[in-house]
């Protein structure tokens, strides 16, 4: 497999399509960018998908090619990690509607040559499962040992297993819900409209410019960072420390180290990412309510799947996805008769935690697909 042109870092692929959209749309062609990484066993048994959060990618275990940075969860993937391409075949793709490859709006339309912008369809995370169904078609993998993923990844995981229940033998969801709830709405929807605000939005038209509207991008960011932490561990990191002065300037600048850390954070996540993608991906976020999906009752989601191992994890200072949220899942799972195994570890790092150094995290995720190889 090693001289396989379909496997490796840095791939993409163009897929005919069409692909049938929840809002009624037909895609096509699809663009996939994606990363492989290990070797695929000769029963094609050790596969595993990662699927990654609303400003992740592709690059889960290799360098960031635009910011220069190690993969977003090297905790977690490579070697004598739970996931480790000695032992599996590893598969994480950027999803449909971001832009580190893979179609979405700043991608260009074929029957214009012009990029989308706002023309390009609305989605739902069942429209990025469906992609990535569609890669792993194109990859030959037509069984996943197991579905991994936190947060935005933790709903593509349980839309896996909803979608596609005879594809996927184990899942687990870290930190996530079955559905977003108002709060989590109204944050997204203040960042939306800081976007919408900036005069550079120019209603989704501003790639002929090359002039985005980083400054809105760049609040919403802020906005949204705040929900990925904790109370505790700002106060242990920041509290009320002044940034770089012995006194208040009594002025607007960032007097305080915490408002300096969020305008950094706002400031670097620009020239990484799209702001029409920030749009189309937090809507899609919005859109998941899987018990919707199957009439209004969430075990119905989980109607084929007893054949299929759960892990949820939750952490007890993650306000953004609480453990209630993942309990209800559990309850879910419960009713359709689905093997399922849940913990709530403890972490000072809220909702980040999934992202952070968190060895218990390790142990779980490690124990879990290690018992699921040795069925």
């Amino acid at each position: 497999m090693s001289d396989d042109s379909r496997f490796g870092l840095a791939r993409s692929v163009i897929l005919p399509g069409p692909l049938a959209l929840d809002g009624g749309a037909r895609l096509s062609p699809v663009s996939i960018a994606y990363e492989t990484y290990g070797t695929l066993d000769a029963a094609g048994s050790n596969a595993i998908l990662i699927c990654h959060a609303l400003t992740g990618d592709q690059h889960v275990a290799s360098t960031h090619p635009i910011t220069g940075k190690p993969g977003w969860w090297t905790r977690m993937v490579g070697t004598g990690k739970p996931i480790d391409p000695a032992r599996h075949f590893i598969i994480c793709a950027n999803v449909l509607g971001s832009c580190l490859g893979s179609s979405g709006p700043a991608s260009v339309d074929p029957a214009t040559g012009t990029p989308y912008a706002m023309r390009f369809p609305v989605i739902t995370i069942r429209d990025m499962v469906r992609a990535q169904a569609m890669l792993l078609d194109h990859l030959g993998v037509r069984m996943l040992a197991a579905v991994v993923g936190g947060s935005m990844g933790g709903m593509q995981v349980l839309e896996w297993a909803a979608t596609y229940p005879e594809r996927v033998l184990s899942v687990v969801v870290i930190a996530s819900a079955a559905r977003h709830s108002a709060q989590n709405i109204a944050f997204h929807e203040v960042g939306r409209q800081a976007i919408m605000a900036d005069p550079r939005w120019r209603n989704g038209d501003y790639y002929a410019e090359g002039d985005p509207p980083a400054s809105g991008l760049a609040v919403a960011r802020m906005a949204a960072h705040i929900t990925y932490l904790s109370e505790a561990g700002l106060t242990e990191k920041f509290g009320r420390r002044l940034q770089a002065r012995d006194a208040k300037s009594f002025g607007f600048d960032a007097d305080f180290q915490i408002e300096s850390y969020l305008r950094h954070q706002g400031i670097s996540f620009v020239d990484r990412f799209d702001a029409n993608s920030y749009l189309y991906i937090t809507r899609a976020m919005d859109y998941f309510d899987l018990a919707e999906e199957h009439g209004g009752l969430l075990a119905n989601a989980f109607a084929g799947s007893k054949r299929t191992r759960f892990c949820l994890v939750s952490f007890d200072t993650d306000w953004l996805y609480p453990t209630a949220e993942s309990r209800a899942i559990v309850h879910a799972l419960n009713a359709a008769g689905a093997p399922v195994s849940f913990v709530e570890l403890s972490s000072p790092f809220g909702h980040d935690a999934f992202l952070l150094d968190v060895p218990e995290l390790n142990r779980v995720v490690d124990g879990f697909l290690r018992a699921g190889e040795s069925r």
